[in-house]
């Protein structure tokens, strides 16, 4: 099932894109939203955006 994703995500962008933006959105709104423990959709849709993030090397020492 993985590679069944992983080749549909990599031909077609558009769709990894619009689905990156839509968990970003959701979470988003979870953060916001009381007693919604969605938010970290917000990190799950920016990995698909390709987004990393700026303190990464730091996280990883520490773990």
């Amino acid at each position: 099932m993985k590679e069944r994703l992983e080749k549909m995500f990599e031909h077609r962008p558009k769709l990894t894109k619009i689905i990156g933006v839509v968990l970003v959105a959701i979470g988003f709104i979870a953060l916001i939203t009381p007693l919604t423990p969605g938010a970290w959709l917000i990190f799950l849709g920016l990995e698909l955006l390709g987004v990393k993030l700026l303190l990464w090397r730091k996280i990883k020492r520490w773990f």
